[in-house]
Formats: C-alpha cells, sequence, structure tokens
C-alpha cells in the first residue's frame, strides 16, 4: 500500500510566489526519486482554535498563511530509499532552492494510508 509524507507550514503571506517556485524545485526532485504525487496547499479557511489548530500547530504569525502539503510514495520502502538522496540532491540545497519559510516551526512526519476510497 502507498505510503505518505505529510507537511505542514508557516509561510509569509507575501512570499506565495518564493514558496510556489521552491515547492515546484521540490516536487520534481521527490518525483525523480520515485514519489507518486506531490500535493501543495496554500490556506483559505482555516480558523483559529481553542485548544488546538492547524494555525497554532506552527505558531503562525499574522502575516503568514498556513501550507499543508503531501506526498504520495508508491511504499514505505520506496520513500525510505529516496528520502536520503532527496535531502542529499544538489537541488534539494539551501542555495540552491533556499525554503522561503522558518523550517524550525515545520511540521512534518511519514503515515500509513488505512483507508484510501
Amino acid at each position: 500500500m502507498s505510503y505518505v509524507d505529510g507537511f505542514i507550514a508557516a509561510v509569509p503571506s507575501d512570499k506565495k510566489d518564493e514558496y510556489i517556485a521552491h515547492a515546484k524545485v521540490s516536487a520534481t526532485v521527490f518525483k525523480d526519486y520515485g514519489a507518486l504525487k506531490v500535493v501543495e496547499t496554500w490556506g483559505d479557511d482555516i480558523p483559529d482554535g481553542e485548544v488546538t489548530s492547524f494555525p497554532m500547530s506552527v505558531k503562525c504569525k499574522a502575516n503568514e498563511t498556513v501550507v499543508f502539503s503531501w506526498v504520495v510514495w508508491p511504499s514505505k520502502n520506496v520513500r525510505d530509499e529516496a528520502w536520503q538522496k532527496t535531502m542529499e540532491d544538489p537541488r534539494m540545497q539551501e542555495d540552491q532552492n533556499p525554503m522561503p519559510f522558518d523550517g524550525k516551526r515545520l511540521i512534518y512526519g511519514g503515515f500509513n494510508i488505512i483507508l484510501e476510497e
């Protein structure tokens, strides 16, 4: 069964174009190493929570927008083999493809799909 990496970040709203450029390069690299699909979304209707929320999870500031992204891999094995190569790829290095957001507030993780309809 497929495997998914998920990401949530707070991106300065005025850097949307820079983020899209960064995401396009990243998507190409992920797909070069076996990803089936890369999806990037820009927050539109994201309510503040009282206990938890997307904005709270990444300490989103007033001038930032929450981004929610995921990468679909054919399997966890393919993802694990690709991950190291992806991180070492020159296209993913800070001088080639800088992250236009605070990476310290990026939340990410790998997920087993338990239902897909």
